[in-house]
């Protein structure tokens, strides 16, 4: 599998604190919680892929698809990343190739995105057999432009280069991601329906998301590899 290029835009990363005791149920066995001030965190994530192709294929080449996702933050033999619980996204071709090469839980959704602003974003699943999921938000930047601070909760959520993913056979797999440094705003949201919580497994937290906006980078994600430690 070759490692391919993409544009990531248009990001919101709604991010709640819950307990790690939340999270670590839900997680394979050789991932461990990462947590920040003692709290673990399950973001939502809608965004637009643009120009996914191959890695050495002209941009045109690409295709575009909206894309939602939950994911927490997790550690493999002390090697930072992040698992995601669901990615949704309006591609029938994307959807088969991502769960076969890279064994990650990619759903089939109906979606739609106005990109605003505000950015408007539907999506419904429709993958048979699959738990129900729908969410439909309106979010937009509210602030100024920063870079995160290393140390910072902004950087623990959104500055992560690798992701983990659990074969079908019980392999930890991963791939690494390259781009530049995300260039982050405040955001703000209205949210008028969100099922993702629990289409997979999680009580709905209680706790207010952080709210961070990015226009996105560019990224090279590599091919999908076995994690040997």
């Amino acid at each position: 599998m070759p490692a391919f290029e993409m544009a990531w835009r248009d990001v919101l990363f709604a991010s709640y604190p819950v307990d790690p005791d939340v999270v670590s149920p839900h997680l394979p066995t050789r991932l461990d919680v990462d947590t920040f001030g003692g709290d673990a965190y399950l973001s939502v994530v809608p965004f637009v892929i643009e120009d996914i192709r191959p890695k050495g294929i002209p941009s045109w080449a690409g295709l575009t698809t909206p894309e939602l996702n939950l994911r927490t933050y997790v550690t493999c033999d002390g090697a930072r990343g992040v698992y995601f619980f669901n990615l949704d996204a309006d591609d029938l071709l994307g959807v088969v190739g991502a769960r076969l090469w890279n064994q990650l839980p990619y759903y089939l959704a109906e979606m739609s995105v106005d990109r605003g602003p505000p950015i408007r974003f539907e999506s419904r699943r429709r993958t048979p057999g699959a738990r129900s999921c729908r969410f439909s938000a309106t979010y937009a930047p509210d602030g100024e432009r920063f870079r995160a601070e290393p140390d910072s909760i902004e950087a623990f959520l959104a500055e992560r280069y690798r992701y983990f993913t659990e074969s079908g056979d019980g392999a930890i797999r991963y791939a690494d991601i390259e781009h530049e440094p995300w260039t982050l705003r405040p955001a703000t949201w209205d949210v008028t329906g969100n099922t993702i919580f629990e289409a997979n497994g999680f009580a709905r937290p209680d706790s207010e998301p952080i709210l961070t906006y990015s226009r996105g980078v560019d990224v090279t994600a590599s091919a999908s590899k076995r994690w040997d430690g």
